[in-house]
């Protein structure tokens, strides 16, 4: 069975795996064995309650539970752009017209904003390949909507995550290549790494301070403008089913597109419900459920079969244990 649970300083073999599999562009998975340990020392004491909710970095592992193998990982970040600030671009449609010589034209721009400021952001979601059907990326996603649902409190009212764009076979980004690295003088491996490492001063002192006109940029940049990668695409299909959509804001570095959702119109914060467990030998049903404990501080979340009769839901032996819950407590459902 596979198990989602909270990660700790002893996952960094598996978290640096990981991020090389990962490859270019995915930002929040960097190479760097310190940056990833400083990750995991966050992550367990934010599922321990040990920095302020505002500081707060949940990573989950997707382990299997009859070889302990770690097979993927997603995030929720509670919030975003308080100490460092959180920039994308914002692809304005603009009108010039002219009425004495009968000519209207639109022009879009991309403009460097900073409008996500104290946003959750669910992010790092990521398998190995051979992991990639069978519903564990499903389960991995929507654990991450699980956990807000625990303690919603914890998190921001609106909810953001960002696809990553474009790199062609051989890891070039095209609009890196054309655009961004035009005000960054500098790798994009560095460039990447310097935004999860640093205070994004950079970003402030380099960034371009006009509206760039997409109409001048040459076409392999436009035309990655706002796409996914394509090993990004079904996660952004697992964004859309929960309720996230487009929001006009891109990566200021590949130009992927960020996507949001109110907390509470995310669908598996919504549908889930808390339910009490009973211990069954057997348990009837025609499809598997999202399950997961109640608790941020020891989250755990399978897809398993469970009965639902009323406030209660039966679950096998394997399943509680898997989730570490006894007759009695409470788990969160969602059919």
């Amino acid at each position: 069975m596979l198990v989602v649970r909270p990660a700790g300083p002893a996952d960094l073999d598996h978290l640096l795996e990981l991020a090389i599999l990962s490859g270019p562009g995915f930002t929040s998975l960097p190479e760097d064995p310190d940056i990833l340990s400083d990750r995991l020392e966050l992550s367990q004491a934010s599922f321990r309650g040990e920095v302020t909710p505002q500081e707060a970095w949940y990573t989950l592992m997707l382990e299997d539970g009859d070889t302990g193998d770690i097979d993927g990982i997603g995030s929720v970040k509670a919030t975003v752009g308080l100490k460092r600030p959180f920039f994308s671009f914002r692809v304005v449609n603009n009108t010039a017209s002219s009425p004495s010589i009968g000519v209207k034209l639109d022009h879009q721009t991309l403009v460097l904003v900073n409008e996500c400021t104290g946003w959750t952001e669910v992010g790092s979601l990521f398998l190995k390949a051979d992991r990639r059907k069978g519903g564990a990326g499903r389960l991995l996603s929507q654990s991450r909507y699980m956990l807000i649902g625990a303690q919603p409190d914890l998190f921001a009212e609106n909810v953001l995550a960002e696809l990553r764009g474009v790199f062609t076979p051989d890891g070039a980004c095209p609009f890196w290549d054309h655009v961004a690295h035009k005000f960054f003088p500098m790798e994009f491996d560095d460039a990447d790494r310097m935004t999860g490492s640093t205070d994004k001063q950079f970003i402030l002192d380099l960034a371009p301070r006009h509206p760039i006109y997409v109409e001048l940029l040459p076409e392999p940049a436009r035309a990655v403008i706002g796409k996914v990668h394509p090993q990004g695409v079904p996660a952004m299909a697992l964004l859309e089913s929960e309720g996230f959509r487009t929001n006009g804001l891109v990566d200021i570095f590949d130009a992927g597109p960020t996507v949001s959702c109110g907390r509470d119109n995310i669908r598996t914060v919504r549908d889930a419900r808390l339910l009490t467990v009973e211990i069954a030998d057997q348990v009837e049903a025609e499809l598997p459920a999202l399950i997961s404990t109640d608790s941020v501080a020891n989250f755990r979340a399978v897809r398993a079969k469970a009965d639902i009769q009323g406030e209660t839901v039966r679950l096998t032996a394997e399943t509680a244990a898997a989730l570490k819950v006894r007759a009695g407590d409470a788990v969160r459902v969602k059919s």
